[in-house]
């Protein structure tokens, strides 16, 4: 590991238990930032309205830490939309921001457009699709936004079981992020969860960035960010443990593929001879070929979108 990445884990990993809520909530008052927390969902009903219920007891009728919640529907099939709302979310369809651009599949095409519905100076993603929620996967990684000038952008960190087993989890990050952190930008190697969906940022990065439509957006944000803002504007908070949907293994195929080529474009802004995956599925006249397109699409940094500006300048 370099000497750089030994310093920064020691100054700039931390755990939720070291940045107590009155800390953070003074920290806010004080600097009078405001906090958005926006939440991606596609067929997420089992799940959305418990994370909703808990964000809005915990840190915003307890202690005013978040100032807006939006759950942005990508085009759920089920009732997401209507039980977000119900536990007291703003929900807004993916389709209705920016209708001049046609909005593609991809969490990373939810996640730019949600700049355009939040307003707060710090925006707070989680995935939609966890269990056992803690409203600690907010605060802790919002916090050192606001008690850290200093820090841009804040990573969650935890355990992954997977059928009950400690550590099994994230295997696209095991078997296909860490390899390419480590080995061509190996500064990000400090990182536990590299592709993790749970970090906070200042608005005014994630504005200058370019968002990979698909699951290459949190790949590409690191990167990024890292080029643009340095090491020691990223940080990481342990929040403890992660439960979620596991995807079955060719499902993480098409993610792996589609991380690849994010790193890939930003390796050498190379042409793909062939931006697509094939993988293998048994039928009744044995195996049969199945062929994806792999995500190659980024949206530009919102800052240069018109409509972005227009509202900056109001």
């Amino acid at each position: 590991m370099l000497e750089e990445v030994d310093r920064w884990l020691s100054t700039r990993s931390w755990s939720a238990t070291e940045r107590p809520l009155h800390r953070i909530l003074a920290a806010k008052q004080r600097t009078g930032q405001t906090v958005s927390v926006v939440l991606p969902a596609l067929n997420e009903e089992a799940t959305v309205g418990d994370i909703v219920s808990v964000i809005r007891h915990d840190l915003m009728r307890q202690v005013p830490l978040v100032d807006e919640l939006v759950v942005v529907d990508s085009g759920s099939a089920d009732r997401t939309s209507e039980v977000a709302a119900a536990a007291g979310a703003r929900v807004v369809h993916r389709d209705g921001i920016l209708p001049r651009l046609p909005a593609v599949p991809g969490k990373g095409e939810v996640l730019w457009r949600s700049l355009l519905v939040t307003r707060g100076d710090i925006v707070c993603f989680v995935d939609a699709d966890l269990r056992d929620f803690s409203s600690d996967f907010v605060s802790g990684i919002v916090g050192p936004l606001l008690t850290e000038p200093d820090v841009d952008l804040v990573k969650a960190m935890y355990d992954r079981p997977l059928a009950g087993a400690a550590g099994q989890g994230g295997r696209v990050t095991e078997l296909m992020a860490r390899p390419l952190l480590n080995m061509h930008w190996p500064q990000l190697a400090g990182f536990v969860q590299p592709l993790g969906g749970e970090y906070a940022a200042r608005r005014s990065l994630l504005e200058q960035l370019p968002f990979p439509v698909g699951y290459g957006v949190e790949l590409g944000m690191l990167v990024d960010a890292l080029h643009l803002a340095g090491l020691d504007a990223l940080a990481q908070v342990d929040v403890g443990v992660r439960k979620h949907r596991h995807q079955d293994g060719q499902a993480l195929g098409r993610m792996a593929a589609a991380i690849y080529r994010t790193a890939q474009l930003r390796l050498a802004r190379g042409h793909l001879i062939r931006p697509s995956l094939t993988q293998f599925e048994r039928g009744e006249d044995g195996f049969e070929p199945r062929t994806y397109s792999v995500d190659t699409e980024e949206r530009p940094p919102m800052v240069d979108i018109a409509e972005y500006q227009a509202r900056k300048a109001a």
